[in-house]
């Protein structure tokens, strides 16, 4: 019995696996106005009823998969003992996420989105936006511990500097972000985030 059980909840991990990667797909070719619940279950090799036993919309689908999505690529606080180098690897790894193909390509249309829909605005406010933040927050944080930035430091503001300047060139221009650039990136924003003070 325990051996059907394990195959069953393999099955449905598979098939939710199927659903995921067919959501992410259809997202990058039609975007979010052109998702439909047929597409992603053709897709996917499954019936609509596969799709409704998980989420009971389409808001829901995509709000649930891309909270997942992030839970799982959400970076480490960097820990190299200074600000500069922290900034750097920081900057390294969120150039890496939002290069990826899936990223690039989905990231303007649900940015888009976020302006059209309150509920998916949320989404990204809360379940993407601020669990990045947050591991901003603590890198920023230790660097006032150590004395590289002032107590008084507008998190805020900080959390922006760190985040708009490489997502806007990615997402939005699509300019070149190689290292030097981020070598650049890094300078400017250190000597920004000392002067960002409440």
């Amino acid at each position: 019995m325990g051996t059907t059980r394990g195959t069953g909840k393999t099955l449905q991990s598979r098939v939710t696996d199927a659903i995921s990667d067919a959501v992410f797909a259809e997202l990058a070719e039609s975007g979010y106005a052109g998702l439909s619940m047929e597409a992603i279950a053709r897709r996917a090799g499954v019936g609509k009823a596969a799709l409704y036993r998980r989420w009971p919309s389409k808001l829901e689908m995509i709000t649930e998969l891309v909270r997942q999505s992030v839970e799982r690529t959400l970076p480490v606080v960097p820990d190299t003992g200074s600000l500069r180098s922290d900034l750097r690897e920081y900057l390294a790894t969120l150039r890496g996420q939002l290069s990826g193909p899936t990223v690039n390509r989905i990231g303007p249309g649900l940015l888009a989105e976020s302006r059209r829909t309150d509920a998916f605005g949320e989404v990204l406010r809360h379940d993407v936006a601020g669990p990045r933040r947050a591991v901003a927050r603590a890198m920023l944080q230790s660097a006032i511990d150590r004395g590289e930035l002032p107590a008084g430091l507008d998190f805020e503001l900080a959390s922006d500097l760190l985040i708009a300047p490489l997502g806007f060139r990615i997402l939005i221009t699509a300019d070149l972000s190689d290292d030097a650039y981020l070598d650049v990136l890094t300078t400017t924003i250190e000597a920004a985030l000392k002067a960002a003070v409440r």
